[in-house]
């Protein structure tokens, strides 16, 4: 690995010469600006507003810009004569538990590598003292033009160092944390705990970033000339509103994920759950209501009609809340009252139909049965 800083370790008189190389690299993928209409690279050039041209790398150097806008030329030269001993050594200032480190402190790391042969000695020395006193050594160093602030541990068989920012670059939690007041039961600590030993731990090494290789699938889809990869549909959320209930249910989901069987419950804690589920916390996705039931049979075509207009009304998707269902019981009420009524009518329509065919069908006999009499009549006084 490559070098980017070399100096030496300064443990009391002792000092041990190092070579200081990055502990990470990133994997993360970098996107060029490009011109939309053609592809073109998009670049940026460094011109000198004095002369209105663009000047080259080597031609570029630091400065400082004062109060007033005046630029102070800063060479590498004025950066090498500063007056600290941390210009080339990690000075080491104290030595202390781990616990005393806040990770909000915590920046980029390096590896410290023993420079050659004669450091391999103190290397050791510094590295076995430190497992054995289960502390970490705090130190200040120049890196980059600033001096910094570093703590020094074990990792395996080498000295790591972790770049550390001073406790005044860290910025209080002032009015982050929920500011009313909250209680908070120890059924639902404990439930808490349950769930984060279920949950249990993991191996870090099998963590990866599944963005990058989301993002590497697509590139290598659109180079191919091939449609990229759909995103899978995304689960269905809701709004939890009984914290027992989701943990409960998180709980018994952990452990059916890690192939567990959820511990037995009780007849009334599992009726309680249950209701709870189902009242507050279930997530309940916005699909089709089932359909109303049907018509009573022989109401005929109209009341058919009448039946599905009320289904396409009350249709509506379907909500959570009791709220709603209440709201929705008064339109089921008037919708089978309206087919009710629609029925009747259907039925009053078919009696009064009927009646004045049976009329009709008696008057025309007396007809018959009158002509018949008139025609017998006749023929006796012929005779």
């Amino acid at each position: 690995m490559r070098s980017i800083w070399n100096g030496a370790i300064s443990f009391g008189l002792v000092s041990i010469p190092i070579k200081l190389v990055n502990a990470t690299e990133s994997h993360s993928i970098s996107f060029r600006q490009i011109h939309t209409e053609d592809g073109g690279r998009i670049r940026y050039r460094k011109v000198c507003e004095l002369e209105d041209r663009e000047v080259s790398s080597a031609e570029i150097g630091k400065g400082y810009e004062d109060a007033d806008g005046t630029i102070i030329p800063i060479t590498d030269e004025d950066l090498s004569h500063l007056p600290l001993p941390t210009a080339k050594t990690i000075e080491i200032v104290a030595f202390v538990p781990a616990d005393r480190i806040d990770p909000l402190q915590m920046d980029a790391a390096y590896y410290l590598q023993a420079g050659g042969a004669p450091a391999a000695k103190p290397y050791t020395l510094l590295r076995e003292a430190l497992k054995r006193s289960h502390k970490v050594a705090i130190a200040k160093y120049a890196l980059r033009g600033r001096e910094r602030l570093g703590m020094l541990r074990v990792v395996g068989e080498a000295i790591a160092m972790h770049g550390l920012l001073w406790p005044d670059e860290v910025r209080a939690p002032e009015g982050v944390a929920p500011d009313t007041s909250v209680t908070v039961r120890d059924k639902e600590l404990d439930l808490a705990d349950a769930l984060m030993d279920t949950l249990g731990e993991v191996d870090l090494e099998d963590l990866h970033d599944e963005y990058r290789e989301a993002v590497e699938e697509v590139v290598a889809a659109k180079a191919a000339g091939e449609t990229p990869p759909e995103a899978p549909s995304a689960p269905s959320s809701g709004k939890v509103l009984d914290l027992m209930a989701a943990l409960e249910k998180s709980v018994r989901a952990a452990k059916q994920s890690r192939g567990e069987e959820p511990e037995a419950t009780s007849e009334k804690e599992t009726e309680e759950a249950d209701r709870e589920s189902e009242s507050a916390a279930e997530v309940r996705h916005l699909s089709q209501r089932r359909s109303a039931r049907a018509a009573p049979k022989g109401t005929g075509g109209k009341a058919s009609t009448s039946t599905a207009t009320a289904k396409k009304t009350t249709a509506a998707p379907r909500k959570s809340t009791s709220k709603t269902a209440r709201s929705t019981q008064p339109a089921k009420k008037a919708t089978a009252s309206k087919n009710t009524a629609t029925t009747k009518s259907t039925a009053k329509k078919a009696a009064a139909k009927k009646t004045t065919t049976d009329k009709g069908t008696t008057a025309k006999g007396t007809t018959k049965k009158s002509a018949a009499k008139k025609t017998t009549t006749a023929r006796k006084r012929t005779a």
